[in-house]
């Protein structure tokens, strides 16, 4: 059984590597993004991207898909956007006979994969509409539960320039993302690569490397993946560490207003094991950890007035927590 689960691993390995390859040609100069958003899927949750206008965010969520062979749908957030606009609505039908009944009409939310754009210019109560459907992969409609398809995926993104207009997360939903993804700017011969592949005649061709069954294949692999002592004690020793208590660093009591949940724990060790799966080993590092921390807790932390005042920031909290596990 033990040779069967490796065997199993050693084969996922190779075809999340192919596709990360196929990424990797589409999408320049990104490979840490590419990474975080494999991680995410593979650990079965969703993503945050944070990103400005023109880094290829939704050009990664549209590619994600292909590669991973999932059913895709975008979703175009505006202030005007209605629940019903994402989860569908009823609508009153008439049959042959003048009975009347309604019918339910799925919204764009029944895909395997949805893209959310710009996720924060949208009113809160539409916001919110998204939180039963990533959490429970289920929405209720009068009453009726519709069970959404599988796996199910969101792929949320902010523009962290453009603030007029727009409606920050709510924390409840902000925990409900996975990781949080910067994209910054790509490297000089990465944009390079990119002006002549994409401003010819013709375009890299994008095709599936895996399906919907063989990626929730993957996801149960992670759920395998053994996680040793070290690892174990080093998660709940970063994540406790991060919230304001007494037995906290003078550091985090002097900036940090709130830290994150047992739930930011859970994700660290899931994203920890999709990362060593991801790279072909058999279980996570404590490299892994301190490589995850900034896009598993940042959006799950906040910092305090005085701190926002001072200059500093989650990043560099973050990074000294990091550094206590080197």
């Amino acid at each position: 059984m033990q040779k069967k689960i490796v065997n199993d691993m050693d084969e996922t390995a190779t075809k999340l590597q192919a596709a990360r390859k196929v990424l990797s040609d589409v999408i320049f100069g990104q490979e840490s993004v590419i990474e975080l958003a494999l991680v995410a899927i593979l650990a079965g949750g969703h993503a945050l991207i944070v990103g400005a206008p023109g880094l290829a965010k939704t050009k990664l969520a549209a590619t994600l898909g292909t590669v991973l062979g999932l059913s895709e749908k975008r979703i175009q957030f505006t202030p005007d956007l209605m629940p019903a606009d994402i989860l569908g609505s009823e609508v009153l039908d008439e049959d042959a006979a003048r009975k009347r009944s309604f019918r339910f009409v799925p919204g764009p939310v029944f895909c395997q994969l949805l893209m959310a754009d710009e996720i924060n210019r949208a009113s809160p109560r539409t916001q919110s509409a998204l939180l039963q459907a990533m959490q429970e992969h289920h929405i209720t409609i009068a009453g009726v539960r519709h069970d959404l398809p599988e796996p199910f995926h969101v792929l949320a993104t902010q523009n962290p320039i453009e603030q007029e207009g727009t409606y920050p997360l709510p924390e409840a939903q902000l925990d409900r993302f996975l990781v949080q993804i910067d994209i910054s700017y790509p490297p000089l011969e990465a944009e390079r690569r990119m002006l002549f592949a994409t401003t010819g005649n013709s375009e890299a061709v994008v095709k599936p490397v895996l399906d919907a069954e063989s990626l929730m294949t993957a996801q149960r692999l992670v759920r395998d993946v053994p996680v040793g002592e070290q690892v174990t004690n080093a998660i709940l020793k970063v994540v406790r560490a991060a919230r304001p208590s007494a037995e906290a660093a003078s550091y985090v009591n002097e900036a940090v207003a709130w830290g994150p949940s047992p739930r930011a724990a859970q994700s660290l060790m899931l994203c920890a094991k999709a990362r060593a799966l991801l790279q072909g080993r058999l279980s996570p590092s404590v490299e892994d950890v301190i490589a995850l921390l900034e896009p598993v807790l940042k959006h799950r932390m906040a910092l305090n007035f005085a701190a926002r005042a001072d200059g500093i920031t989650l990043q560099s909290i973050i990074q000294k927590l990091a550094a206590t596990l080197a």
